[in-house]
């Protein structure tokens, strides 16, 4: 419940600030936002991602959690490396992004590091599989956001940098819920310290005292697996290295900049072509898409490491069981909400964002059959990290953004809001055709569940020894 109201607070958050704040200003809103979460979304999600599916991986495998210095070091440069850029682009940001508002790059800069801890603690919390917090996590976050704008509607506060300061103040309210984590935590290990005295931790010890023959061995680096095995063995204990989490991190920024491509290329095309509000209106037209995204968003998060388990586990039916049912759910919403903007979509918009636009109802019924197509990418996409294929998955998302950027910047469609409404469902139809056959070939090349665990014993012992 937590996360399905941050999605409708975030569309809240926006059309509240529609409604108090002038054109001109609610459109520089809309663009700090697109600016900040286009950042945030490429240098730390992919850090997120890269513990939620670590941690989850070490735990299935009933390994000790390693130390958080090698995913806290890359967050932390990437942080400093955006610093910098922020800094070198100081005049650049405020003259030509932010008309000259000071106010707005400042809570650019602060927000985006602050961010830098909240999506830490967020891919800690989704690697443990504390949704619950995790949904108090975005739920606050909402939550202080939209208290700016309302402020300003109730007469407490007024103007631009006070519906601004809302996205730089809400990552660090967030983070409250990070002392409850530390202490379920601890309970945790309490109570796992109190098993391991039973006839469990007799019979784990005998197993990693047990000699492993050459024949285990060969057979363990060679079969089902092997790939995990390899890594188990080269990095005793299953500690991450450096080179493999910014390899992993690296293919993942690559995913995050395509997909904030795809959700705010068209907001930056039109703002850069046009003088008029329409990029104010190509903005709501994709908070259509943008907000489900923003729901669905943690439901990826819990989703990567709900299959790297199954991965890790060798349960490949529950696997494809779990992506089959997440797409099907998908399509049925997807189709609903085509249905509704078909039908309701230009009074809809009209009076939820108050600006007077003539919308095309069957533009609105795109972006909504686009949102599902982007939702199931997302869902194959999280198969694809699950299994390690990280590089096949960025190059489908890479090739999807670069065909959607080229369509917005040819005249092909002189409405550049129609423009943007097929433009969108196009490259995300591409995006998950080619992300399906990413994911049927690495069903083809998994092993087969009874070989997985015919394997298991060989795999286990190799990885003890």
């Amino acid at each position: 419940m937590g996360i399905a109201a941050t999605g409708l607070l975030t569309l809240g958050y926006f059309a509240i600030a529609s409604h108090v704040l002038g054109e001109q200003s609610a459109k520089r809103i809309d663009l700090l936002w697109s600016v900040m979460f286009v950042i945030i979304s490429v240098i730390y999600r992919p850090v997120e991602q890269l513990l939620s599916r670590t941690i989850a991986e070490r735990r299935a495998r009933g390994q000790a959690e390693r130390s958080l210095r090698i995913p806290a070091a890359i967050q932390a440069g990437f942080a400093l490396l955006f610093l910098v850029a922020a800094l070198a682009l100081h005049g650049q940001l405020v003259d030509h992004v932010f008309d000259r508002y000071g106010a707005l790059y400042d809570v650019l800069v602060v927000g985006t590091l602050a961010y830098a801890a909240s999506y830490f603690a967020r891919g800690w919390l989704a690697g443990h599989e504390y949704f619950a917090l995790y949904g108090g996590l975005v739920l606050m976050e909402a939550l202080a956001r939209i208290c700016f704008p309302l402020a300003v509607a109730v007469g407490l506060a007024s103007g631009q940098t006070a519906v601004a300061v809302g996205i730089a103040a809400a990552p660090l309210v967030s983070l409250i819920v990070v002392p409850a984590a530390f202490a379920r935590q601890g309970e945790e290990r309490s109570h796992a310290a109190s098993a391991q005295q039973g006839p469990a931790h007799d019979a784990d010890a005998a197993l990693a005292q047990a000699p492993i023959t050459a024949d285990e061995a060969e057979a363990a680096l060679a079969g089902p697996g092997a790939e995990g095995v390899q890594e188990a063995v080269a990095h005793p204990g299953g500690a991450l290295s450096l080179r493999h989490g910014t390899g992993f991190a690296g293919w993942v920024s690559g995913i995050m900049l395509s997909e904030q491509t795809l959700l705010n290329a068209a907001v930056l095309t039109v703002a850069a072509n046009s003088r008029s509000a329409l990029a104010g209106v190509v903005f709501n037209v994709l908070l259509i898409a943008r907000a489900p995204l923003q729901l669905f968003q943690a439901i990826q998060t819990s989703l990567l490491p709900h299959l790297t388990g199954l991965d890790a586990r060798k349960s490949h039916a529950a696997f494809n069981r779990a992506v089959r049912v997440t797409v099907l759910a998908i399509a049925a919403f997807a189709t609903a909400v085509a249905l509704g903007l078909l039908a309701i979509g230009p009074f809809v918009m009209t009076h939820l964002f108050g600006q007077h636009h003539s919308y095309n109802r069957a533009g609105l019924a795109l972006i909504g059959l686009g949102m599902g197509l982007h939702l199931v990418s997302g869902t194959l996409n999280q198969a694809a990290l699950a299994r390690n294929r990280a590089r096949a998955a960025a190059c489908c998302w890479i090739l999807a953004a670069s065909l959607f950027l080229a369509w917005m910047l040819l005249p092909i469609v002189d409405d550049q809001l129609l423009r943007t409404e097929v433009g969108y469902a196009g490259a995300t139809a591409v995006l998950a055709l080619t992300l399906t056959a990413v994911y049927r070939s690495s069903g083809r090349s998994a092993p087969s569940a009874a070989a997985g665990e015919a394997h298991s014993a060989s795999t286990d012992r190799a990885i003890a020894r």
